[in-house]
């Protein structure tokens, strides 16, 4: 395998998403003999079971994205003390239909940014949960938790703090390596 090619989901709608913002300095702290493309969840429409044989297009190309990738980037926001909805929608549309996920055994990183005081620790953890039963391996250290968000990007939306930058640049060395593990058949 010569590059990684990691799929970053964005998990937020929001068009000035922290999360997105995240997804675009790790582009900038992506490992070399590996690339990072986003994917943002707008136009996925409520999962419906009735639909999942001729899924709608929005849900066909993500499908294909994941396929065509390597490993997998989820940066989520904390809604309620969970993940959004429309990310555990994406996540169920792309699980259908039954034994034909696009997501078993993608290895996967997790990381996120919030408003709140506890970063997105449960809403990771809640993924992380989801992520089981696709049998996909998650790096699980470091944990990539920002909290009280606004404090730590500059005005144009970019990732002002270097020890976060950092982490996050370990983050994406450990999801390659976990990549290149398991194209190899180690896990």
């Amino acid at each position: 395998m010569d590059k990684i090619n990691i799929l970053g989901i964005v998990g937020s709608l929001r068009k000035a998403s922290y999360n997105h913002s995240m997804l675009k300095a790790a582009q900038e702290l992506v490992p070399d003999g590996a690339v990072l493309d986003l994917f943002e969840l707008q136009g996925i429409p409520v999962f419906d079971q009735d639909e999942e044989m001729a899924p709608p297009p929005a849900v066909v190309e993500l499908k294909r994205r994941i396929l065509a990738a390597d490993a997998i980037l989820f940066a989520t926001p904390e809604y309620n003390y969970s993940l959004p909805g429309g990310l555990k929608n994406a996540i169920d549309w792309a699980s259908r239909p039954y034994g034909k996920s696009a997501w078993i055994g993608k290895p996967a990183a997790v990381m996120g940014a919030s408003v709140g005081t506890l970063g997105t620790a449960r809403a990771q953890y809640h993924l992380r949960q989801i992520l089981v039963a696709q049998d996909m391996p998650v790096v699980s250290q470091p944990e990539v938790m920002i909290a009280n968000a606004a404090q730590w990007f500059d005005e144009k939306g970019r990732l002002a703090d270097e020890p976060t930058r950092q982490l996050i640049r370990k983050l994406l060395d450990a999801l390659v390596r976990l990549a290149r593990n398991a194209a190899q058949g180690v896990r």
